[in-house]
Parts: C-alpha cells; sequence; structure tokens
C-alpha cells in the first residue's frame, strides 16, 4: 500500500511539475512572439499614393525591405496595414528607386492573417544579405479599409474589435450649420457597428476639440453658444458612445488619443447632460465670405512657409522664407507634429502625411533648415527647434499633406467617357432653366488654366492636356446639352464656378456633344528649372555677319529691322548665353506633340518637338519689351543626369526627345538662336528674362520656377548679367522689382 502510495505521490510531483514547465514555456513564448510595434509607408519614385517602395520604422530608424521570398500575401499584409483593403501587386528591384539606410526585413513569410508586417516570420531585424537594388515595393488597391482604430487605449480591458470605429463626422445641429459646406460646427458623432452615435461631454477637454479640427481640415477651434445647445440637447434622447477620448492636443487624428471607458450611465445618460460640440474655425484657402471680408479677417502680409509642387491643395514640398530667400527643409526628424505645425499656418487642418526623400520634388536655391522638431503648439515652423549647420542636399526636401475641409466641390462635376478615371468629357451639375441638370461646358477658348482647376476640384492631380473637341470620349447622351459658357480661369480657383463664366445667356460656337470640353490628369508630373547661375557665367555680346545667319532668319530668330539687309556687309548684334534646363519633377519632361507630328527643318537638319520651347526678352526697367528671341525644341535630351543610369532621352538617329526626372538638359551659347537681337538696343539697364515652356504645353508641378530673372548692364560694346535668380525664389517686394512674365505663375492654389 506504501508503494502505491509512493507511486501516486511520485507521479502528482511530476504532473505538477509539467504544468509548471509548460506554463513557463508559453510566457517564454509569449515573450518572444511580442510584436514590436512599426510604422510603414510607401516612399520612392511614384506617381500614386496607393505605390511605392516599402519602408519601416523601427528602434527610431527609416529602414527598407529585401524582394528575396516576397509574395503577393506578404504584399496583402503591408497594404492592409497601410489602411488599403489589399495588395494589387508587388515589384522586385527596386523599381521605385534604391533606397538609403538600413535594410530591415529580408527573407518574409507571412501567412495573410497577420496585422503587421512584423508580425510575419523573416530573418531578423537587419539580418540581410541584400542590397538595395533588391528593395521591394507593392501596388495596393486605391480602395481603402474604411473608418479606423484607436492606437492608443489607456484602459487594457479594452478589446480589440472595440478598437475599430466606422467613421467619424461634425454633425451641424442648427439650420445654417446643416447647410453649409463645410461643416464647422455641430455634434461630434461617431459611427459603430451601423449607428452613429454621440460622445459625452463630461470628459472631453478643449486639446480634444483641437484635433477633431484639426482632422477635418480646420486649422483652429473657437468657442460656442453653449446655453443654447444644452437647451437643445435637453429636448432630444441621445444615444452615446461608451467611451472617453484624452487628447494631448499635438495628435493629428482622433485615433491616435487615448481611448478609454466613459462616465456613461448605464440608462445611456451623460453626466453633463449633452453631447460634445466642437466649433471650428475655416482657413483663408477656403473662407466662403466676400473679398473685403477676407481681406479684414485675414490681414494681407507675405506668407512665411508655403508649399510647392504637390498634385492637390494642401499638398507640397515645404518651404520657409529666410532673409528674403525662400528655401527648403530637410527631412530628417521631419515628422507629422512638425508637418502639422506648417499646415495649420497655411490655413489648413493636421498633417495627413509627412512626407520624406523629396516625394514632392526637389526644391532650388538654398536649404535653410534641418533636424525640425515641434512641440505641436507653434504658430509658425520657424518657432520650432531647428538646426541651421547641418543641412542636407535637394534630395532630402520634406514635404507634407494636409487634412483640408469637405467642401463638396468633387459632386458639382465629373469626366465621362475616358478610359481612365483621369481623363474625359467635363460634365458640371448646374441650373439651366430653372432645373439643376448635368451638362457639358463650352470649349470655346477652353485652355490648360481651366484643366488646372477641373483637375484640383476632383482630386486628380496635375492638369495634362485641355481637350476641345471629345467625339471619342462618348458621355452621357442625356447631358450632350451645354450649361457653361465663356469659362475664363485664372488657375487659381477651387471650383470652375468660381471662374468667370456667362450666366443665365449661353453663348457657344460649336455647342456641347462631341466638341464639348475635355481634359487629362496626371498625378505626377515633371518640374522644369532653369540654372540662374549657367545664364549669368555665359552671357556675352557677338558681333555676327548676316552670311552665317540665314537659317536663323528662316526660323524667325532675328529681329525684324534684319530683313532686306545684305548679307555680306551687314552685321547683328547677339547677346548670347546659354541655358541649362533641369527636371526636378517626378516625371518625364515629354513634348506634347507624337514623332509622327514633329516638324523638319531643312536648314538646321532636324526636327522641332515644340515650336516654343523658350522665350528670351530684354526688357527695360519698366517692364517694356525692347528685344526678344525664342528657342524651337530642335533636341530634347538628357545632356547629363543624377545618375548615369537615368539617361533616356537621345537625338541621335531621330531618338525619342525628352527629359528624364533627375537629369537635364543643356542648350549651349554657341548654337544657332540661343541668343536675343539687340542690335537695335540702346545703351543702358535692362532686365532679361528666360522663359521656359512659356505657353504651359507640357503638364508641370510648379511654373513659377520656369523663369530666370537678371539685371542687365549694356554699355554699346558690352554686356553682363547680374543678380541672376529663379522666379519666385525671392520675397515679394525683390520680386515686384523683375516680376514681367505675364500668365500663370503656378499649377497650385496660391494662399492669397
Amino acid at each position: 500500500m506504501k508503494a502505491i502510495l509512493c507511486i501516486l505521490h511520485h507521479s502528482l510531483v511530476l504532473v505538477v511539475l509539467l504544468c509548471f514547465l509548460e506554463l513557463h514555456g508559453l510566457v517564454q513564448d509569449h515573450a518572444v512572439k511580442q510584436v514590436p510595434r512599426i510604422q510603414a509607408r510607401l516612399a520612392g519614385r511614384r506617381k500614386k499614393g496607393n505605390e511605392g517602395r516599402i519602408e519601416v520604422h523601427y528602434n527610431g530608424e527609416w529602414g527598407t525591405v529585401c524582394d528575396d521570398d516576397f509574395s503577393i500575401t506578404t504584399a496583402h499584409v503591408i497594404c492592409k496595414e497601410l489602411g488599403f483593403i489589399q495588395a494589387e501587386n508587388w515589384v522586385p528591384g527596386a523599381k521605385y528607386g534604391r533606397g538609403k539606410g538600413r535594410i530591415w526585413m529580408d527573407n518574409i513569410r507571412c501567412t495573410g492573417r497577420e496585422t503587421t508586417l512584423a508580425a510575419c516570420s523573416f530573418n531578423g531585424w537587419g539580418i540581410t544579405n541584400c542590397k538595395h537594388s533588391e528593395d521591394v515595393g507593392v501596388v495596393c488597391n486605391e480602395k481603402r479599409i474604411p473608418g479606423f482604430k484607436f492606437t492608443n487605449t489607456v484602459i487594457n480591458d479594452i478589446e480589440e474589435g472595440q478598437q475599430h470605429v466606422e467613421d467619424i463626422r461634425i454633425k451641424g445641429v442648427f439650420g445654417p450649420s446643416r447647410r453649409s459646406m463645410p461643416v464647422t460646427e455641430g455634434y461630434v458623432e461617431v459611427k459603430q457597428d451601423g449607428t452613429w452615435k454621440q460622445i459625452c461631454s463630461t470628459d472631453w477637454t478643449e486639446l480634444n476639440t483641437r484635433v477633431t479640427c484639426g482632422m477635418f481640415g480646420f486649422p483652429a477651434e473657437k468657442r460656442y453658444n453653449t446655453r443654447v445647445y444644452r437647451t437643445f440637447a435637453s429636448r432630444k434622447k441621445h444615444t452615446y458612445w461608451p467611451y472617453s477620448i484624452n487628447c494631448t492636443g499635438n495628435e493629428v487624428h482622433l485615433s491616435n488619443c487615448g481611448l478609454g471607458l466613459s462616465t456613461v450611465g448605464r440608462n445611456n445618460t451623460c453626466r453633463n447632460q449633452m453631447p460634445v460640440v466642437v466649433s471650428c474655425v475655416t482657413g483663408r484657402p477656403f473662407a466662403t465670405i466676400t473679398p473685403s471680408r477676407v481681406r479684414k479677417a485675414f490681414p494681407l502680409k507675405e506668407p512665411q512657409v508655403r508649399l510647392r509642387g504637390g498634385p492637390k491643395i494642401g499638398e507640397g514640398r515645404v518651404e520657409v522664407l529666410k532673409n528674403g530667400q525662400w528655401g527648403t527643409i530637410c527631412d530628417g526628424y521631419w515628422g507629422l507634429v512638425s508637418a502639422s505645425v506648417v499646415c495649420r499656418q497655411l490655413g489648413f487642418g493636421t498633417a495627413k502625411d509627412a512626407l520624406a526623400g523629396s516625394q514632392m520634388g526637389k526644391g532650388i536655391g538654398s536649404v535653410h533648415m534641418s533636424k525640425v522638431q515641434c512641440t505641436g503648439f507653434e504658430s509658425s515652423i520657424t518657432d520650432c527647434p531647428f538646426n541651421q549647420l547641418d543641412l542636407c542636399d535637394h534630395d532630402e526636401d520634406a514635404s507634407v499633406r494636409c487634412n483640408i475641409p469637405a467642401m463638396g466641390f468633387e459632386n458639382q462635376i465629373r469626366l465621362a467617357g475616358g478610359r481612365t478615371p483621369y481623363e474625359g468629357r467635363v460634365e458640371v451639375f448646374a441650373k439651366r432653366n430653372g432645373t439643376q441638370r448635368w451638362g457639358t461646358v463650352c470649349s470655346d477658348n477652353w485652355g490648360i488654366m481651366e484643366a488646372l482647376v477641373v483637375c484640383r476640384q476632383l482630386g486628380l492631380g496635375f492638369a495634362d492636356h485641355a481637350v476641345q473637341d471629345t467625339w471619342f470620349w462618348e458621355g452621357d447622351r442625356s447631358a450632350d446639352e451645354v450649361v457653361m459658357s465663356g469659362v475664363k480661369c485664372s488657375g487659381t480657383e477651387l471650383s470652375l464656378f468660381q471662374c468667370r463664366h456667362h450666366g443665365d445667356d449661353l453663348e457657344c460656337t460649336n455647342g456641347g456633344g462631341r466638341y464639348a470640353a475635355g481634359i487629362s490628369c496626371t498625378e505626377a508630373a515633371s518640374d522644369i528649372v532653369l540654372n540662374p547661375q549657367v545664364v549669368q557665367e555665359t552671357t556675352y555680346l557677338e558681333n555676327r555677319p548676316m552670311s552665317m545667319l540665314t537659317c536663323a532668319m528662316e526660323e524667325n530668330c532675328l529681329a525684324s529691322s534684319a530683313v532686306g539687309k545684305p548679307l555680306l556687309s551687314s552685321f547683328r548684334r547677339l547677346l548670347r548665353f546659354s541655358s541649362q534646363i533641369h527636371n526636378n519633377g517626378e516625371a518625364d519632361f515629354r513634348p506634347k506633340a507624337g514623332r509622327h507630328d514633329w516638324v523638319w527643318h531643312e536648314c538646321h537638319r532636324h526636327y522641332h518637338s515644340m515650336d516654343v520651347f523658350t522665350n528670351y526678352d530684354l526688357l527695360s526697367l519698366n517692364g517694356t519689351k525692347v528685344a526678344e528671341g525664342h528657342k524651337a525644341s530642335f533636341c530634347l535630351e538628357d545632356t547629363e543626369c543624377d545618375s548615369e543610369e537615368r539617361r533616356n532621352y537621345q537625338c541621335a538617329n531621330f531618338g525619342e526627345q525628352g527629359i528624364t526626372a533627375g537629369c537635364w538638359d543643356t542648350y549651349r551659347h554657341d548654337i544657332d538662336c540661343q541668343w536675343i537681337d539687340i542690335t537695335d538696343v540702346e545703351p543702358g539697364e535692362y532686365v532679361l528674362q528666360v522663359v521656359v515652356n512659356p505657353n504651359f504645353e507640357v503638364a508641370e508641378s510648379d511654373y513659377t520656377n520656369n523663369v530666370v530673372k537678371c539685371r542687365c548692364k549694356f554699355d554699346g560694346h558690352r554686356v553682363w548679367s547680374y543678380n541672376c535668380h529663379i522666379g519666385g525664389s525671392l520675397n515679394a517686394e525683390t520680386e515686384e522689382q523683375f516680376d514681367h512674365f505675364p500668365g500663370l505663375m503656378s499649377n497650385h492654389l496660391y494662399n492669397w
């Protein structure tokens, strides 16, 4: 009996010991499998926001992912982590450009059930035998997962499923606020499980209001009439969301704030007896008030920060004004908090994205700031701590995408009949004969400025082409009738209806239908920039005999006084200089005309792909043109590039013409027509102005930098240029002394 008891005792001890060891192993497994929190983003040379090189932020540093063992299953995981519904494709071999720094992940294998890339199986952080030529990219489906998930839960017993919110809105309560666009005041409501619910105001703070206004595109909050809302709330029954939100004020979205259990009572009552109400301030770009009140509410002064090169309103490369000169910001330490300071300063909300690596194109001139670290409460980016010494080059220019208010402009217009969502016949929802209906826009005088406004209104980026007959884009036949004519835009409007146009009395030569106005848009565009230093250093005079100018005469490169002059005994005085034209954009600069439409010039023995590629003007100090020249694009090619492997265009053997992004083309001072004929110009002080792509034939992200302006002194025998600079690179007061470039200056909205 004792032996049996002894055996039972030992068996029990073994069972307890095994249970202990198993429990200990589970704890260890749990510790081993703890997934670190990472950030992920899409970067590199990309045309759309749903594609790019995969980069992850781990241990305080951004790095790339190797394409070894990568699969579509892994692509689904990263796309869902980024908020898209799924992946469309994945791309090996650094298609979106080679990354920099660490390669964090290699040989990734996901099952598809993971919620983050960090939960997948891989070699280990930074353990790799890859090079950046193997950086993997991904193309995600454009559709995003609706709603958002709270990532900072205060109470641990809030379950995973309860953190996801389908949507959030500001709901106008009273008549004016319910009908206005954008909605600036009302209840903050959360949609969960298909039901809209209010938030109890007991634990709500002004910092919560600040974050809410920011995520809806408003730069600031304001007070509202609490008594009116409390009275109204007492007469209504509300359904309260059972959670409270706790923000510190510098978050860019409510989902980044702390989430805790609310003080809502068991019978769904709020101790404060009313739901949360917010009232937000509309930023200047969206102020729906008269111009006189705008000037009073927003005093005119030159901004200290601006956005350049962005495809949509509220997006672009960040530039700051220092000592009268515009310059960029390095992307080191650049994050959403600092980016939000810029957005609020410009009249937008918080930042959606803080972009690095010159994703909105490379800037020009100086780099003013590096390692910017804001708290989020500064009124200007220049109030933030930053470094002025450890500066970068323009490959690391910082950019931003800001939250903007929902104006509803995209519901007033549509594109029909196009092969892609980025092209088609323009149809507007306008009043005709007393009723609102869809119809077309008259194509009379329809041009690039009008196309710019439509592309921006639809959120489709830059204007690529303005089309005056759309027989190849068959739209809705019930919308063939013209409902809008005489449209004339400045290029800075937010909606086509803000442009000048005829009222009820329409006037259209060709009518609608197949002759209606159309457009095509693009998310990526070139950005042509002249090198001012080259112009300044290569300026000189040449007296050239007419006998050597017969081809130039044929191409109208001489002043009218040259007509009829004897070839052997007369000379022309030419102001010569070189033009070095850089493409700092995100897409190649290609001639609008296809190769079959190029014009052959027998005298010079070459093709012209653009009739007017560059204009040269000599102006008096009051802006009067005293002499002019022009240059056709007889050979657009990549003379040099940042990297030799990028060269795509060479004119030899009737090759394709263009300038690759990151390359430049040089028109030397000693070739025909690279001059201004100043034979008839008196000695004096002048302004030399060089404008590339003057007729806006090719889509660009920024037209302000298409012009170089110099002061030019001519004493009758010698000429020299000085103070050469790119248009828009100096402060407004200095620019006014040079500003003689007519027409549209920028492919984006001014912060007037």
